[in-house]
């Protein structure tokens, strides 16, 4: 583990994301915030195959790490983690597949005893690690540990990590029970990685016991390209954080890597933060999805004992986890991303194929790909099994879906004979601007669209909203039939009742309609549009405006002070090579800011660059965007560099969309400063 701003500390981090305005499709999509990075070389021949050849983690290790929930908190002890071995049997998690317990750091004592051996905390662990491992045992589970290659642990307390004492930690793990080491990468001395954690891999094996080798180096060393015979799994990114911008950047940097996993060696993109409240339980199934599309350890790291009925509805989908632990051990790779509309496919073991069509924008959006395309055979139709919806529809060959904001589609597509036993697979889409002023009526139109290989009949269309609000179809809502690719296009008017406070609202579209033999079936989109005001004459301070959404790498935008850390409000004076700003956004990448301009707008002026408050680290590039197309951008600036001036004409534009990147380097110690940024109207 380590912080994002200073590398070998580790401290409870969480990270605030503003909320996106969630809206309509948009079929040319907003760009991007960012790019997938160039797909990994592959390996050469061979240098995958894993030399540990122990027959552990043929697929990816599915169970529960404490440290997302608790971190070092005195919640963190014995009765927790039987507590969470009673769940995983309670609510059926060890039938899913899950059978880890895993202790993160804290455990232990901060010295040594005088045999330099470690010692579990009395306090958190009365009784021993052996007798919480007997315990975990008796359940049919079986136990984790953490420590660090380094002289210490990760914590700031400075726990006793294991180099020097690789095996006789090695020894003590062994003769507790544990089954599964995850190893970290603090205070390693300057020791080369490959070194150190080889040697505990060789330490792990003299002890004849069979442990899982975590490797959590934080992809610092491309463990990739050397740690298949080295340990079962590597991380491959920093540490995630409860929020979309955190999960998001792990999620570009795991996927280029899928040439390089497979059974008994797994990427790791991090743990699973479903179910700790940062996110939605939209943002979280997408989450999940990807996770499991990417065959990435599913390590559950909420506190189970506080879950809600909807975390355990996601982390207890079994056609999911399926596809995470298919025993050909494919890793999806990216067949798309075009304007953040992602295509993700994998291919399975039985020969189908799962599809992830995930959408990173925060409008929804229409994703579509072909059953060629995710390499399937050619035939007259497919199968496609929608894995959230658990529903079966036939296609005649197209893969699409309206897509929401922050939300993924997860399908398994196979070129069975049963197609014809299911219902057409339709496509329920919206098109319009999400954003209306109190008032004045706004336009809307859903499109129903048949891509089955069969007619969708008997179809009907119905938008609802708000109480009060005046939603109204202005041409015809129903049609008899639809054939293979063909639609219903139905306008609506929409109008929020005068005086409606500016903010979010929640619509949905229904799609109803019957197979050829009668079947009926329903499609539901749901849609956020939000209630907007013009932004006033003359030239105003952004600083001082009220924007439309944020998305934030560390803690929430600031508004007329710098980033600061992960409080609201703990910025401080805005300063760029010592010069001190009075008005701007303070930031921290990645990060996007709104702006509702009503097209009514011409420049976005601001002096940007790195803050002074994070000394010599940080890179960081700006950019404005009008609408769907980037009118103004800096190269890559440093803290060694002073502000730069950045205009922008954004003549026309309903939105204007400010966008900090990382530089291409992470984004640690990313503080950027959007400084006397200003908006003339």
């Amino acid at each position: 583990m380590r912080h994002p701003h200073t590398r070998h500390t580790r401290t409870s981090r969480r990270r605030i994301v503003g909320a996106l305005t969630a809206g309509l499709l948009c079929t040319a999509g907003l760009a991007a915030p960012s790019a997938i990075a160039a797909p990994a070389p592959a390996p050469a021949a061979g240098s995958t195959t894993p030399a540990l050849a122990d027959g552990l983690a043929l697929t990816p290790p599915m169970g529960f790490n404490n440290w997302n929930s608790t971190h070092c908190r005195a919640e963190f002890n014995e009765s927790m983690v039987k507590g969470i071995a009673d769940l995983f049997v309670e609510k059926g998690l060890k039938d899913a597949g899950y059978r880890y317990v895993n202790l993160d750091d804290c455990w232990a004592l901060p010295n040594r005893d005088a045999d330099g051996r470690l010692v579990p905390d009395p306090a958190r662990f009365p009784d021993g690690i052996k007798a919480v491992a007997d315990y975990v045992h008796s359940k049919g589970l079986k136990l984790g540990i953490y420590t660090s290659a380094g002289t210490k642990t990760c914590d700031g307390a400075g726990f006793p990590g294991a180099l020097g004492h690789e095996y006789s930690d090695a020894r003590q793990f062994a003769d507790w029970g544990v089954d599964y080491l995850k190893y970290d990468n603090c205070n390693n001395q300057g020791v080369d990685a490959k070194s150190r954690y080889t040697t505990m891999r060789d330490a792990l094996k003299a002890t004849g016991r069979p442990i899982v080798y975590s490797i959590c180096e934080w992809g610092e060393n491309k463990p990739w390209e050397w740690a298949a015979d080295v340990g079962h799994l590597w991380r491959t990114t920093g540490d995630i954080s409860d929020n979309w911008g955190s999960m998001l950047g792990n999620l570009k940097k795991n996927l280029p890597l899928a040439p390089y996993a497979g059974p008994g060696h797994w990427n790791d993109p991090d743990m699973l933060e479903v179910g700790n409240g940062g996110m939605t339980d939209t943002e979280y199934r997408s989450h999940f999805s990807l996770w499991s599309i990417m065959a990435a350890p599913l390590l559950i790291g909420s506190d189970l004992r506080k879950a809600t009925p909807a975390t355990f509805d996601i982390l207890d989908n079994k056609e999911v986890i399926a596809v995470d632990q298919d025993p050909l051990g494919k890793q999806g790779t990216v067949l798309s991303s075009t304007g953040g509309r992602w295509v993700v496919a994998k291919e399975m073991k039985d020969g189908s194929r799962a599809v992830a069509l995930f959408n990173e924008n925060g409008t929804a959006q229409h994703i579509s790909t072909t059953a060629e395309a995710v390499g399937l055979p050619g035939a007259r139709a497919y199968t496609l099994r929608d894995l959230w919806r658990h529903s079966s529809y036939n296609t005649a060959g197209t893969i699409s879906a309206t897509v929401p904001a922050h939300g993924t589609v997860l399908l398994r597509v196979s070129a069975d004979r049963a197609w014809a036993t299911h219902p057409p697979a339709v496509e329920l889409g919206v098109d319009g601007s999400p954003l209306m002023e109190a008032g004045k009526a706004a336009t809307l139109t859903s499109v129903v669209t048949d891509w089955g290989r069969t007619p969708a009949a008997r179809v009907s269309v119905s938008l609802t909203g708000p109480d009060g609000w005046a939603l109204r179809a202005t041409s015809r809502r129903t049609a008899a039939v639809l054939p293979t690719g063909r639609s219903l296009s139905t306008r609506w008017s929409v109008t929020a009742p005068q005086g409606t406070p500016t903010g979010s609202y929640d619509l949905t579209v229904r799609a109803s309609y019957r197979s050829p033999a009668g079947q009926r079936a329903e499609e539901v989109l749901p849609l956020t549009v939000s209630v907007v005001v013009p932004p006033p004459s003359g030239t105003s301070g952004l600083g001082d405006l009220p924007w439309l959404s944020t998305v934030n790498g560390w803690g929430p935008v600031e508004r007329n002070t710098s980033n600061g850390e992960s409080a609201a409000g703990d910025g401080h004076p805005i300063t760029i090579g010592g010069v001190v700003y009075a008005k701007g956004l303070g930031v921290h990448a990645d990060s996007t800011v709104e702006y509702y301009t009503g097209r009514a707008c011409e420049t976005v002026s601001a002096d940007v660059g790195v803050d002074d408050e994070k000394g010599a680290n940080g890179t960081v590039a700006f950019e404005i965007w009008a609408d769907g197309t980037k009118v103004a951008s800096t190269g890559v600036l440093t803290n060694a560099m002073p502000a730069q001036p950045l205009t922008a004409d954004v003549t026309g534009a309903q939105v204007v969309r400010l966008v900090v990147t990382d530089g291409g380097d992470g984004i640690d110690s990313d503080h950027a400063d959007w400084a006397d940024a200003k908006l003339s109207c």
